[in-house]
């Protein structure tokens, strides 16, 4: 694979064409970039959008809401995980984050990190695909869940 350069920077290893994807991967790229419209940002105008696959199939969308009380706003990732927590879904085999960034890939915040290390169940850890809504050839970032939180907080560490 050949590096690409970014405004000036060489790309990170992981760093994938959108079309190399498998199928499902890109279907949970797009919802994660349908529910990036929804956005309800009016304090930083920075939209985001994420969707996470349970392991029937289901996809969870959700979008980031802000708040003017800035710790009551709820990033994307959560937005989405509490709508499959609140069905029932407990086991997320995938997630995707969709965000305009000038440099770099958004991934999910300390605090998404944390929640969604949770379900990352009996050392299970969760495939995670971010990608900006525009730039073509769409480029993704691979990673994981406790690939970018490798020691997460738990009640059993150190047991």
């Amino acid at each position: 694979m050949s590096q690409i350069y970014i405004n000036g920077m060489r790309d990170d290893p992981s760093v994938r064409e959108y079309d190399t994807l498998d199928a499902s991967v890109q279907e949970l790229i797009q919802a994660a970039a349908a529910a990036r419209n929804q956005a309800y940002c009016p304090y930083s105008n920075f939209a985001v959008g994420a969707a996470l696959r349970t392991s029937d199939g289901s996809i969870y969308s959700g979008c980031n809401i802000e708040n003017s009380a800035f710790a009551a706003s709820i990033c994307a990732e959560r937005t989405a995980a509490a709508k499959a927590i609140s069905e029932g879904k407990r086991e997320f085999i995938a997630c995707a984050v969709v965000a305009q960034q000038e440099k770099g890939f958004t991934t999910p915040c300390g605090i998404c990190r944390q929640f969604l290390a949770e379900f990352a169940i009996n050392g299970k850890d969760i495939p995670l695909y971010a990608a900006k809504p525009t730039n073509l050839p769409l480029r993704v970032l691979c990673s994981s869940v406790l690939e970018l939180l490798p020691k997460s907080f738990s009640l059993d560490n150190g047991k």
